[in-house]
């Protein structure tokens, strides 16, 4: 199901600055017993987006009407919101526009190995290295190229998810996910202020870890460091939190964390 301003479609002008851009933002939600997990918040988190564009987001109650067409017939599943700058004439110039496309697409849950959540997943390290700009540091644009391509590394169904550096070697994320690393009782995550997504995923993580004994700590981290941690693990508005079992020649075990993140976020 797609809706592009509230009404049933599947596609925008080609003069639609999205498309011909990337220029806008997009948040993906987990649809669970017939509600939108963390609404609320992942409306903040698209408006707040929206700020850093300098783009007008349309209105929550908007949104909630095209969620409401989707809860009509599902009650399980994907949602995800995008707003662009809407249409525009030729040229990079964004001046006076104040009209934006608003689309909804919804779609089934990925299916993944049933094994998978519970004795981790192996992950790669991509050979992409994401490019520093602050400006876009932590929001979700539209601009996925980086994304695309490091995903287009690996074609082994058994790898789940490809981890990005920058250009400076620094850990960031993975292609999907955002990543932890768990040393005795702290639990770092890599620092996100040239690059890369701060999903909401990623803040619940830090908000609930410390009624699980943990401190949480932003930070540089490299992949030599990663190695040597006690735990990783990933996460994304869609899985809550994965635990990882193995990078290269480096296997990690298991613990109950993951499970316990998940079940504070999923529920």
């Amino acid at each position: 199901m797609i809706l592009v301003n509230g009404l049933p479609a599947d596609c925008v002008s080609a003069r639609d600055r999205g498309l011909a851009y990337g220029d806008g933002v997009f948040r993906t939600m987990r649809l669970q017993r017939g509600r939108i997990l963390h609404w609320e918040r992942q409306y903040e988190r698209l408006a707040q987006d929206c700020a850093v564009l300098d783009m007008v987001c349309p209105a929550r109650q908007a949104f909630e009407q095209d969620i409401d067409v989707v809860l009509a017939r599902y009650d399980t599943g994907v949602v995800k919101l995008t707003v662009t700058r809407g249409e525009g004439r030729r040229g990079y110039a964004p001046h006076g526009m104040i009209t934006p496309t608003r689309l909804l697409h919804y779609a089934t849950l990925p299916v993944y190995p049933d094994d998978w959540l519970h004795r981790g997943v192996a992950v790669r390290l991509c050979r992409l290295r994401l490019a520093r700009q602050p400006r876009l540091a932590g929001i979700k644009h539209l601009n996925r190229l980086e994304q695309v391509l490091a995903r287009a590394e690996w074609q082994d169904d058994e790898i789940f998810e490809g981890l990005l550096c920058d250009q400076r070697g620094w850990l960031i994320s993975g292609t999907m996910t955002n990543l932890f690393a768990r040393q005795g009782n702290r639990l770092l995550t890599p620092r996100l202020s040239h690059c890369g997504v701060a999903g909401l995923t990623r803040d619940l993580v830090m908000e609930s870890a410390p009624a699980l004994g943990l401190t949480v700590q932003e930070d540089a981290l490299t992949v030599e460091f990663l190695k040597a941690v006690d735990e990783v693990l990933l996460c994304n508005s869609l899985i809550g939190v994965w635990p990882v079992c193995r990078l290269d020649d480096k296997v990690w075990p298991v613990s109950g964390l993951a499970a316990a993140l998940r079940e504070k976020l999923l529920n």
